[in-house]
């Protein structure tokens, strides 16, 4: 599993996609903090982009990333090897690959201008996001051998987490606005992983009172140590459930 590991990590590395990713979080992350006079702006600012940026490359990257190996991976598999350290090992390089670029991208910058709590969480949830987005790609990869629809799959996925749930929340808040559904919110937002962050990191830069009533509730649940673990343990458990669907999924799959 480790040379396999290796391989990964040093061949992603070595790729100018990754490189450029870098380079771009770099930039924009050091414009941001230098364009602000006060650093907690810079850090709002940035959040816009982390969360749209990062699960965006994370799972494009990687669904075309897997599909390109298609041929490795069918090699690793004629040879003495379990198809679990196959995949796991394939999984840990690109999520630790990934996860590498956006410290240095975007990490880095934070700890220099922000190094506070709410740095550390954006951080924290942007190299969650990192993993999860790797995981949602190679489970689309293995359900599908075609690569244009394995790509638009996840690219959809992108969207739905992005945009489209959003909008269904709205919509949602709308239509039963008679309702108290405040605390139904706190179940709805662990439904998508991008929300959950930005929320984490809108109630650590204490501006959560520009969510009203909801941004209340939230605070008094997510504030908490015990939201707080919640959290953590929804996000986790958003980068584990695709990624073991994903090995059965593959431990099946006729190459």
């Amino acid at each position: 599993m480790k040379k396999i590991f290796k391989y990964v990590i040093t061949d992603i590395l070595r790729n100018k996609t990754v490189l450029a990713y870098t380079v771009f979080l770099l930039a924009i992350s050091f414009s941001l903090f230098s364009l602000e006079d006060n650093a907690t702006k810079g850090l709002l600012s940035l959040l816009n982009i982390i969360l749209i940026i990062v699960p965006l490359v994370s799972i494009i990257f990687s669904t075309i990333y897997v599909y390109n190996s298609s041929e490795f991976i069918e090699l690793l598999v004629s040879q003495p090897l379990k198809r679990k350290t196959i995949w796991l090992s394939l999984f840990a390089g690109l999520s630790s690959s990934l996860c590498i670029a956006f410290f240095i991208g975007a990490g880095i910058p934070v700890l220099i201008y922000e190094p506070t709590v709410t740095g550390f969480m954006m951080i924290s949830v942007g190299l969650l996001l990192s993993i999860i987005f790797v995981a949602i790609a190679m489970l689309a990869t293995v359900i599908t051998r075609d690569k244009a629809k394995g790509i638009g799959v996840g690219i959809l996925l992108w969207l739905y987490f992005s945009l489209l749930f959003d909008g269904l929340v709205l919509f949602i808040l709308f239509q039963f606005a008679d309702y108290p559904l405040e605390k139904i919110m706190i179940g709805i937002s662990a439904l998508n992983p991008i929300d959950l962050g930005r929320i984490l990191i809108l109630l650590k830069m204490d501006i959560s009172a520009l969510m009203g009533y909801t941004g209340a509730v939230f605070r008094d649940f997510f504030g908490t140590h015990a939201g707080l673990i919640t959290a953590f343990v929804t996000l986790i458990i958003w980068a584990g459930v695709p990624a073991w669907l994903s090995l059965r999924k593959f431990n099946r799959k006729d190459l």
